[in-house]
């Protein structure tokens, strides 16, 4: 599949990893980036993979994969982030194609945050 990072998803990745940097230092940076680099290649190679959730009452056609699911696959026992707080809201819109929205904190209300092509 083809993977588009939209503008918004990627300045929320450039957000996430700068303050993580400032609060946690040079290699949870490292980490995080690897983590969140790991669940995007997941998503991309199985959009419904295991972990995903179809959000019908944020957006049709609208999924999200919390970043806790992709932690074994992004480092090894000791090395990686234990508890991620971020999730990727995406969406297919046609096959073959991958499209990353936002990559928000777990806690966030996703409504509020979804993009505007995302809206019915």
């Amino acid at each position: 599949m083809t993977v588009i990072i939209a503008p918004k998803a990627r300045s929320d990745i450039v957000s996430i990893l700068a303050w993580t940097q400032e609060t946690f230092g040079a290699q949870t940076l490292k980490r995080y980036a690897q983590l969140i680099e790991t669940a995007i290649a997941e998503i991309a190679a199985d959009p419904e993979r295991a972990g995903s959730v179809q959000r019908t009452e944020v957006a049709e056609n609208c999924r999200t994969y919390h970043l806790f699911h992709s932690r074994k696959q992004a480092g090894t026992r000791g090395n990686r982030i234990r508890r991620p707080r971020h999730v990727l809201l995406y969406r297919v819109p046609t096959a073959g194609i991958v499209e990353i929205g936002r990559v928000l904190h777990d806690s966030m209300d996703l409504e509020q945050h979804l993009p505007e092509e995302y809206r019915g």
